[in-house]
């Protein structure tokens, strides 16, 4: 005569706790799996990754009030190349890395534009701001110009000059800054002057 064993559930031949045994391991080695890898899902930066800096060698900025529906454009125009601005956003030298266009499009209330250049040419520098739109209908607009020279990628940028100027009406361009840098970037010496020189192109 057979007996059932009282400490066995009904139904449980042995292939149950087997299964269980199968699917507990496996479950066990997938999260020592993921353990082991996770140090490699976000590696640590590389030193030279870390030290990484903004680019550019020559850094022209215009920032005005951040709270006014106003479009500034930065013009400028390095030795030996054509004018960069928002109709022509590269040359040779400089590239326009930011078009501001006042509050259409932006998602920060900033108001700034910055050029950079590659490379820093010995020569005269110009520097323009055009106001193309107004919408806040707020006269004298005030623009902060900004340049600073970064003679190489190690090295952090060192602010050179830096002005205010007062734009009175929509399409007036005015000459923020002109000035000279030597072979070794450096100011020249009674280089900087603001004699009008228009860089906006025709289509601009």
């Amino acid at each position: 005569m057979l007996y059932d064993d009282p400490l066995k559930p009904d139904g449980d031949d042995g292939a149950g706790t087997v299964f269980r045994d199968v699917i507990t391991l496996t479950l066990l080695g997938f999260v020592a799996v993921v353990i082991l890898l996770l140090p490699h899902l976000n590696p640590p930066r590389k030193q030279d990754q870390a030290e990484v800096t903004a680019p550019g060698n020559v850094i022209v900025e215009a920032l005005w009030e951040a709270d006014l529906d106003t479009d500034v454009d930065l013009w400028v125009k390095a030795p030996g190349d054509v004018p960069v601005g928002y109709s022509n956003k590269g040359g040779v030298i400089f590239n326009l890395l930011r078009d501001d266009l006042g509050r259409y499009g932006d998602a920060t209330d900033s108001n700034h534009e910055v050029s950079y250049s590659r490379g820093i040419p010995p020569g005269e520098y110009i520097v323009n701001v055009h106001l193309f739109r107004n919408q806040s209908r707020q006269l004298p607009v005030r623009v902060k110009v900004v340049a600073s020279v970064k003679s190489d990628q190690q090295s952090s940028a060192r602010q050179i000059l830096a002005t205010e100027v007062a734009l009175n009406r929509e399409g007036e361009e005015i000459t923020a800054m002109r000035f000279r840098l030597d072979d070794k970037a450096r100011l020249v010496p009674d280089s900087v002057n603001s004699l009008y020189q228009r860089l906006r192109s025709n289509r601009g």
